[in-house]
């Protein structure tokens, strides 16, 4: 066998170097003829070769260029010759003008050849190349050459190798055999025949003492052999070997895996009552006969515990996924569907959530205790097919007995469906279509937070599913317990932001008051996931003027609620002293410092940490509008024509963030034109800045002839307040003017000779009006204020009615001083007069001008 092996080895060897050898030979053949015909043709095709032999001495230019070429390309020579066959080159210079010897018909002809020549000192290759001027014409021709025993082919370098490599597959091929031999008579242990037949019966004794079966099948499909355990696991008969594993009437799953021949590992077959675990391998593929070696263990026990352990895995996942799914946002609704949502079809093929009323609004749940019967609605419903015929979301629920139950801490299983149904409803029509659509168990969990019973939650299974059991029952009480956190957490956030919302809504203008200056309408929007500080008013003052105002306090909550109150009630008492737009910024700003400084001394008080805010005054007498801001967005000014445009206002510091004055800019607005007034909620959100809301709204605005209605809807349809982050308030006042006809004026001088020829122009203005009735009482109440100018204010002294809703009087003078009303003593010559336009007019009050001052009264006519 030694020998067989080495005549192997050494003819292998014999015959890959007789290959190569082949091989080689023909490789340096082209390889010559490749280098032979490239230098030729590369000589021959070089610039200028045509002219050199056309001129008068070649051979001095082109033998030094044919010896450079011979010994860079490693050839034997290099020869240039014309078309008569002279050589102009060669490396023997003696031969140097004499015939070239070769063939040289196919170059004269435009063709290159390549040749084999046998010459004296070996077999040669030379390629000749013919030589072409600028017209094609054939001038001469290259001829280059090589011996072909000068050429080293790569496998001749590699012969070494490859005789290493023989000898190396020799040696291993001895040793090899050396070493099988060595381990066969260490696997023996040097037995013989006696000896190996006593050990395989008691491999046999070993093989049939096992706790794991062991089938062996031949590749007919016939049984080889089969100990006990196999025997007891499959059933099989005394005299299963030597018969067909068709024939032993086993599970056609087992009697595949016997006979396919392939590989299995750890294949699960049920056996009767038995789980087993089946392992197949092919004998032959270790060079034995064909057939399969099988090995079965019970695993029944073992399947079980791992069915437990699943299941509870499965359990934990379904408690943590809803740990994260259920609770991600405090809205009541939306929660309830997060836990109908997440348990199907995991846990229950339907599941419905239903709360009392007083839940879903936010209030505290009822107290249930000795009731009977459970009045709740339907907030949720989740199931395998939307075709249910479970009460849908909105409708009222009554539960009975198992409700009754439900609202202590255990949940209530009605594992029967069709038994317990009077535990369920009292609505049987209902019952009766749940039972139609297959439903058989059910589990009623209650959602008890803090001791209360605010709903209940009902998991549903069909026949398509295992009933449940009292395990199924500790799972829905913990997925109800964490669902009922959530949902009163809901409810609570709910209650709270609901009496945010109406403490906000109730310090914001229930509605606006009357005058004929502006055409307004206003919206406001709170924020969704909190109060904010945001708040606009509408004022009237005295001349027939208006005060806009819109504002935003920093932070949320109900502190920002009660600030923004505040601040909204500290600009009505500021307007009502008639201040300038920047004055009044400035009294506000100290308000907001002073709030901030009693917040400190609180460690509980959040910090305002400012406010912003906007106040404008338009008079529609003379048009004009004077505006002033703290860190608030100027307004958009809609043009009579629809042009739009958003003035640079003087941009004051945020209130109560610093000590710089404010700054008040006048602008004259035509009748028609319109005050677009807004907070940042409007035109900015997470996703949008502010510039592009403002490139929004001026798109929007754009338009002439919308009223101030239909312009707040289109403000609100087009601009991005799908997050709402911020409040959004929007007052859009369209202006108006006061026709003069209803306006009148005088100039007196500071002299009471004046008084009667005023009093007899207002009479006549007063009848032209229709206004006779007020004759009396306004020619009273300006002869006091007139007589009042005269006495302590130096200078000229002007007079003016106004008809709108009230019959203004104003009386103006340069003087700073304004008159203080008081009570007169019995003894007083004076001071009655403020009291009796006190008593004659609805308002009066005093407001300063650049020039001095004016003293107004109004009379309603409305």
């Amino acid at each position: 066998m030694f020998a067989l092996q080495v005549l192997i080895v050494v003819s292998l060897v014999v015959a890959s170097l007789a290959m190569l050898l082949f091989k080689a030979h023909s490789d340096r053949l082209e390889a010559a003829r490749a280098r032979s015909l490239a230098a030729a043709e590369a000589f021959a095709h070089s610039p200028g070769m045509a002219s050199v032999l056309g001129g008068p001495s070649p051979t001095a230019v082109l033998q030094p260029l044919s010896d450079a070429v011979r010994e860079e390309g490693r050839l034997d020579f290099v020869v240039v010759v014309d078309r008569q066959g002279t050589r102009y080159t060669h490396p023997e210079p003696r031969l140097i003008g004499k015939k070239f010897v070769g063939t040289l018909g196919p170059a004269l002809a435009g063709r290159s050849t390549v040749e084999e020549i046998d010459a004296p000192f070996g077999r040669k290759v030379e390629a000749v190349v013919p030589v072409t001027d600028s017209r094609g014409a054939v001038v001469g021709a290259v001829a280059s050459g090589l011996r072909i025993s000068s050429v080293t082919s790569a496998l001749q370098r590699q012969l070494p190798v490859i005789l290493g490599v023989g000898t190396a597959a020799l040696a291993l091929a001895t040793a090899g055999s050396a070493l099988v031999s060595r381990r066969l008579r260490r696997q023996t242990h040097g037995l013989g025949p006696a000896e190996i037949t006593r050990m395989y019966e008691h491999h046999n004794a070993v093989l049939h003492s096992v706790r794991e079966g062991v089938v062996i099948v031949d590749g007919g499909g016939t049984v080889v052999l089969a100990n006990d355990e196999a025997h007891r696991l499959l059933g099989l008969p005394p005299d299963a070997e030597k018969r067909a594993v068709s024939d032993l009437g086993l599970a056609p799953r087992v009697t595949k895996l016997l006979t396919c021949g392939d590989t299995a590992n750890d294949e699960v077959v049920p056996v009767a009552s038995r789980t087993l675990v089946v392992n197949v391998r092919p004998t032959g593929q270790a060079g034995g006969p064909a057939g399969s070696a099988a090995t079965l263990r019970d695993c029944t026990e073992l399947r079980a515990l791992a069915g437990e352990a699943q299941l509870a895995r499965s359990r934990l996942r379904l408690l943590y996924d809803a740990n994260m799914a259920v609770g991600t946002t405090l809205d009541v609704r939306r929660t309830a569907e997060e836990i109908a949502s997440v348990v199907v079809p995991r846990f229950a093929d339907y599941t419905t959530v239903d709360l009392a009323d007083a839940v879903r609004r936010g209030e505290d749940p009822p107290l249930l205790a000795g009731e009977r019967t459970l009045a709740l609605r339907r907030v949720a419903v989740s199931g395998r097919h939307d075709d249910h015929p479970l009460r849908r979301v909105g409708e009222a629920v009554t539960f009975t007995t198992a409700a009754q139950e439900g609202a202590g801490e255990r949940a209530t299983l009605v594992a029967d469906l069709t038994v317990a149904s009077e535990k369920v409803t009292s609505d049987a029509q209902c019952l009766q279509r749940v039972l139609d659509v297959g439903c058989t168990s059910l589990i009623v969990a209650p959602l008890t937070a803090r001791g209360v019973l605010l709903g209940v939650v009902s998991f549903w299974r069909t026949q398509d599913s295992d009933i449940f059991d009292e395990r199924d029952l500790t799972l829905a009480e913990e997925l109800a317990a964490h669902a009922a956190v959530c949902i009163d957490n809901a409810r609570r956030f709910t209650r709270e932001h609901a009496m945010a919302v109406t403490l906000q809504r109730s310090l914001l203008p229930q509605r606006l008051p009357g005058q004929n200056a502006l055409d307004i309408a206003h919206r406001y929007l709170p924020a969704q996931d909190g109060v904010r500080g945001g708040w606009f008013d509408v004022i009237p003052l005295s001349g027939t003027r208006v005060a806009l105002v819109v504002g935003d306090v920093v932070g949320q909550g109900l502190h920002a609620a009660a600030t923004m109150g505040r601040l909204r009630t500290a600009v009505q008492n500021f307007s009502s002293l008639d201040l300038a737009p920047d004055e009044l910024l400035g009294r506000l700003d100290e308000i907001v410092a002073r709030i901030d400084q009693e917040s400190a001394t609180t460690d509980n008080s959040p910090k305002i940490a400012g406010a912003s805010c906007l106040y404008a005054i338009y008079d529609p007498v003379s048009g004009s509008c004077a505006l002033a801001r703290a860190g608030h967005q100027p307004p958009a000014v809609v043009r009579p024509d629809g042009t739009v445009d958003i003035p640079e206002l003087p941009d004051g510091p945020p209130l109560g963030m610093d000590d710089l004055p404010f700054e008040a800019v006048e602008m004259h607005l035509p009748e028609g034109s319109s005050l677009v007034f807004y907070t940042d909620g409007l035109v900015a959100d997470r996703e949008h800045d502010v510039d592009e809301g403002l490139d929004t709204l001026r798109t929007v605005l754009a338009r002439h002839g919308r009223g101030p209605q239909e312009t707040c809807e289109k403000v609100l349809s087009a601009l991005p307040l799908s997050q709402q982050s911020d409040d959004t308030a929007l007052l859009v006042a369209r202006t108006r003017r006061l026709s003069p006809d209803r306006v009148a004026n005088w100039e007196l001088p500071s002299n009471p000779a004046a008084v009667a020829g005023v009093r007899a122009d207002i009479s006549r203005q007063l009848e032209r009006w229709g206004l006779e009735d007020k004759a009396f009482t306004t020619e009273l109440v300006l002869s006091e204020l007139i007589t009042n100018a005269i006495r302590y204010a130096p200078g000229r002294i002007g007079v003016r009615l106004l008809h709108d809703r009230a019959l203004v009087c104003e009386v103006s003078d340069s003087s700073s001083t304004s008159p203080h009303l008081r009570y007169a003593s019995d003894e007083d010559e004076g001071g009655r007069g403020l009291f009796l336009i006190a008593h004659l007019a609805d308002r009066w009050g005093t407001r300063y001008t650049a020039q001095g001052k004016v003293i107004w009264a109004e009379q309603r006519l409305v």
